[in-house]
Parts: structure tokens; C-alpha cells; sequence
């Protein structure tokens, strides 16, 4: 056998061996829910999948992402010496499937707990959000009673557009209820008078009405359409870094952390929703 067939030999058999290790490597980070790209499985990052919703998660000013669930993540994550990574999940109806594939080591963006019990491994929940009518501030509606006959807007596939389809006497009574895309969609029209009322999150209600309009030209229902729970979703059955956040956010609850930070959302009623244990 001559050297340049040697070579050959050699140089062939080297890549078989680069590639069975990947593969290998690959099998087994499959079996153990890591594709590479999850990083708490080597106990270095911890990466959130967040939508953007204010004041829970959203681009501050210096273009960094901030908010109430993101401060909470952040903390956690340096407590427990991870680099934090904020992941926006632009399809929303993807969420599952990046948390599924490990894009994601879990899901904190104000999300809701009730009646996905059993979708995802859960944190314990820590904030009790309502969802509440905004209507202009010199209309003539005041109570859930007023909007009988009235055109309504929610954000497409929201849990505000959720709790009216859900409410049989409530969507009856309603004159029209409409999807937009999103807040400040529903907001414009609300006060261009296309629309009566929008259902919303209250503590994102206070957020637009506050920092996007200047406290003016809206008011809040003073009476709830629901009640809900969020909490953190982490992939099922993922109850080894479920345990590690829940038992961190325990110690950040105990030592006023969490308190302190929902303060700095007072102006949107942040610290009016946690849960403390």
C-alpha cells in the first residue's frame, strides 16, 4: 500500500471517528434534554422566553430587556452564577415547541397558570393578575352592566379575549367583540371610537395608560372580569431546574428582593398582584 493511499485511509477513518463522537454526543445530549443551544444542562445560562408585554418584559430605553418577570429572571440567574439570556418568542404559538426543543430553559412572561396545569412543570405562582375594561374617561360606562350592546376589542388569542368567550352572560350581552393585534392597536381605536371598551391586563393597562397617553383619556372598570395566576413553565417533567428557580425566588421572597423590584413597578400596580408565600 503506497503512502498517498495511507493518507487517504487515514484522513477517512479520522472523519468516521469526528463524526460517531458528534453523533454520540448529539444521542446523548437528546436523552438528557440538551441540543446544544439549552445551556442549563451545562449550568451556565439560563435562557428565558419571554413575549413582550409591559411592564412584565419589554425593551427599555437603553434597548436592554427589562421589566418585572425579566428582573426576577435576572436575579435568579445571577444567583445562581448562570449568564441570563432574555429570548423573545415572536410567534407566541410556538412557545411549547422552543421550550419542548430546549431554545428555551422556560417560559416567564406573565403566564398563566390556570388551565394549563398540566401542560408544563410549574413554579409555584407569583402574581394574581385581573383582567379589566378599559373605556374613554368621559364615557358613560361604568360597570360590566353598561356594556351590554357595545362593541368590544381584546388582543387576538389573549386571555382577556379567553375570559369574555368564556363568560356566556358577559359575551352575550356584547354587542360586538373583535381581535386586533395588539394593545396599542385596541387603544387607538378605543379612542378614535371605534371601539366602546378593551379588555386587558391590568397591570398593561396601567402601563399604556400611564407611560403611552400620559394617565390621560381612559379609565379602569373598577369591577374584574377574572382572576388568574401566573407562574414559571418549564418543560414537563424538567423538576430539576424547576426546583433550583422556585428555590431561589423562595430565598428572594424571604429577603425582600422580590418586594423591592415589584416596587419599582408601583406606578402600574405590580406590587398590588405578587403572591408572597
Amino acid at each position: 500500500m503506497n503512502k498517498k493511499i495511507i493518507l487517504i485511509f487515514t484522513l477517512t477513518l479520522a472523519a468516521f471517528l469526528m463524526v460517531g463522537a458528534v453523533s454520540a454526543e448529539g444521542l446523548f445530549g437528546f436523552f438528557n434534554g440538551s441540543n446544544g443551544h439549552n445551556s442549563t444542562n451545562d449550568g451556565s445560562t439560563f435562557v428565558v422566553g419571554f413575549s413582550e408585554f409591559p411592564p412584565f418584559g419589554y425593551k427599555g430605553g437603553n434597548d436592554d430587556y427589562t421589566g418585572f418577570d425579566l428582573d426576577l429572571a435576572k436575579e435568579v440567574a445571577k444567583r445562581n452564577n448562570w449568564t441570563f439570556k432574555a429570548l423573545p418568542i415572536i410567534d407566541w404559538e410556538s412557545k411549547e415547541m422552543e421550550l419542548n426543543s430546549n431554545e428555551i430553559d422556560c417560559i416567564w412572561s406573565e403566564f398563566t397558570i390556570d388551565g394549563r396545569e398540566n401542560d408544563y412543570t410549574w413554579s409555584n405562582p407569583y402574581f394574581n393578575n385581573s383582567q379589566i375594561f378599559v373605556v374613554k374617561s368621559d364615557s358613560d360606562i361604568n360597570s360590566l352592566d353598561d356594556l351590554k350592546g357595545k362593541v368590544v376589542e381584546a388582543q387576538s388569542e389573549s386571555s382577556g379575549y379567553n375570559a369574555i368567550m368564556n363568560n356566556t352572560t358577559l359575551k352575550d350581552s356584547l354587542g360586538q367583540i373583535h381581535q386586533v393585534r395588539d394593545y396599542d392597536t385596541a387603544l387607538m381605536d378605543l379612542r378614535s371610537g371605534a371601539c366602546d371598551a378593551v379588555i386587558m391586563d391590568s397591570p398593561t393597562a396601567n402601563y399604556h395608560i400611564v407611560e403611552k397617553f400620559n394617565n390621560e383619556g381612559f379609565k379602569i372598570l373598577d369591577e374584574p372580569v377574572t382572576f388568574e395566576k401566573y407562574g414559571v413553565a418549564f418543560k414537563k417533567g424538567n423538576d430539576g431546574l424547576k426546583d433550583q428557580v422556585q428555590k431561589t425566588l423562595d430565598e428572594m421572597f424571604k429577603d425582600g428582593t422580590v418586594e423591592m423590584i415589584a416596587q419599582n413597578y408601583s406606578d402600574y400596580g405590580i406590587n398590588e398582584g405578587v403572591i408572597y408565600p
